[in-house]
This record gives structure tokens, sequence and C-alpha cells, in this order.
């Protein structure tokens, strides 16, 4: 599995979570004499809680990998200065 493959299955059901919660809280909404159920409620809630766990982890992840790599190549490119200016 490569990454960009978990990454859209992430996505994905992050995606289709929120979607299911919205329809069913419109479908318990009208059917019910608009009333939400708590157990309508709490199912809503574990599914925006999974669709933000997935975005913010995979944000936070992407963030901290960018700072990393942008700190190694600042420390790569001093060094290469450093043994540069050495030689001359």
């Amino acid at each position: 599995m490569t990454p960009d493959t978990k990454e859209k299955i992430q996505y994905t059901t992050a995606v289709i979570m929120i979607v299911s919660a919205v329809v069913l809280a419109f479908i318990c909404f009208f059917l019910n004499h608009y009333k939400i159920e708590d157990s309508v409620l709490w199912y809503i809630a574990q599914a925006l809680v999974y669709a933000a766990s997935i975005f913010g982890i995979s944000l936070a992840i992407n963030t901290k990998m960018g700072q990393v790599k942008n700190d190694v190549k600042q420390y790569v490119d001093n060094e290469l200065n450093k043994h540069s200016n050495e030689k001359n």
C-alpha cells in the first residue's frame, strides 16, 4: 500500500463519516417531529471527532515533516558552505 492510498482511504472515511452524520441528523430531525435523540447526537459527535482527528493528525504530521526537512536542508547547506570556505 502506497502512502497516497493510505491518505486517500483516511480522507475518504473522514468525509463519509461527516456526510453520514449530517444525513442522520436530518433524517432524525424530520422524522422524529423536530427532535434529535441523544444517541443520534452521540453518533454525530463521534463522527466529527473521528474526522477532525484524521484531518488534524495528517496536518500536524505534514507540518512537522516539512519543518524537519527544512532543518536538515539548512544544516547540510551550512556544512557545505563551511567546508567550501575552508578550501578557499
